[in-house]
């Protein structure tokens, strides 16, 4: 090698693999820190909103905080009594497990018309299936309160179009029904409620999923003589998979969470025999004024629903780990 090869190669600037500076170098670490500096505002908006309100809500967990408190401006620690009382509660384990027993029931049928509604909009023409995802949307669009207003309407005793019906059809039994005076009838207001609301994210992530499949793929079942049922379970089940997975964790938080429509239709009656984790927080912390046990509630519950979705992950990823 000649002296101006040689010095050629002690000059000229290393670089790392396919040109990339390399690791260490001033470029090389802004190019890594750039995606970080990017999300930072928004996850400091997140913490600002909500980890900061997490974090009062735990403290207040810890504390007797009622009118009392309120008006002489008094701090009242009381250690772990909020949580002691509350696990010890036999009425906070039946909610529980009724919340658990809602959330399984509203999911099942949410994912199940959901993806039927999505398979069909794959299916139809470009006129009908515009205008089906136009009703979706408007369903999907419309506020909580205003759908469970509608829904009360729908319901009512005395006025309701759904008592009318179910009477002009025969059912006269149903004239005058009451559908809040029982458990059983105001939870089934309550699930059609949100099941309605929540098929339209299914139907149309759905929709969108199965354009990304590959035509040629139903094509080779067809040639095969492959059935419907045959090709959904081969080709179209195999490509959704990720978008159940996903869909279903989504769809369990935001059933297990929801309020308003459970509260809203009949504020947890008859005699509390429909509250959910959510409105028995609420019903105790701002109802009976009990704000620290009602904060010690809520935190119970967003343990237990992490608890929920770290079981369900964990089903996930062992699925996953077996398909490799």
């Amino acid at each position: 090698m000649s002296a101006q090869t040689e010095e050629a190669a002690v000059t000229a600037p290393r670089t790392g693999k396919g040109g990339a500076p390399p690791p260490g170098t001033p470029s090389r670490r802004a190019a890594t820190a750039a995606p970080y500096l990017l999300i930072l505002p928004a996850a400091a908006v997140i913490v600002l909103l909500l980890g900061w309100t997490l974090v009062k809500n735990g403290m207040l967990s810890f504390q007797n905080l009622n009118p009392r408190q309120l008006i002489r401006h008094v701090t009242e620690w009381n250690g772990g009594e909020n949580y002691t009382r509350t696990l010890g509660s036999s009425e906070f384990w039946r909610v529980t497990g009724r919340s658990v027993a809602f959330t399984a029931a509203n999911v099942v049928l949410i994912m199940v018309l959901g993806c039927l509604v999505g398979l069909l909009l794959a299916r139809l023409g470009k006129k009908m299936r515009l205008l089906l995802s136009l009703g979706l949307v408007l369903a999907w669009a419309m506020p909580v309160v205003a759908a469970t207003t509608v829904f009360q309407w729908l319901f009512d005793q005395r006025f309701g179009v759904v008592n009318y019906l179910l009477d002009q059809l025969g059912r006269h039994s149903m004239h005058g029904y009451n559908w809040t005076s029982g458990q059983l009838s105001t939870f089934f207001v309550i699930t059609v409620l949100i099941v309605w609301q929540s098929i339209p994210f299914v139907a149309i992530n759905l929709y969108a999923a199965t354009t990304t499949i590959p035509k040629e793929l139903y094509e080779a079942a067809s040639l095969d003589g492959a059935g419907t049922w045959t090709t959904f379970t081969s080709v179209t089940f195999p490509f959704l998979r990720p978008f159940f997975l996903a869909t279903t964790f989504l769809e369990v938080i935001w059933v297990f969470k929801a309020f308003t429509q459970v509260f809203a239709i009949n504020e947890g009656g008859p005699d509390r025999l429909t509250e959910t984790l959510p409105v028995y927080a609420f019903v105790e912390g701002m109802g009976n004024q009990h704000f620290g046990m009602g904060a010690a509630i809520s935190i119970l519950t967003i343990v237990i629903l992490l608890a929920l979705t770290a079981y369900y992950l964990r089903i996930v990823l062992k699925q996953e780990e077996d398909e490799l």
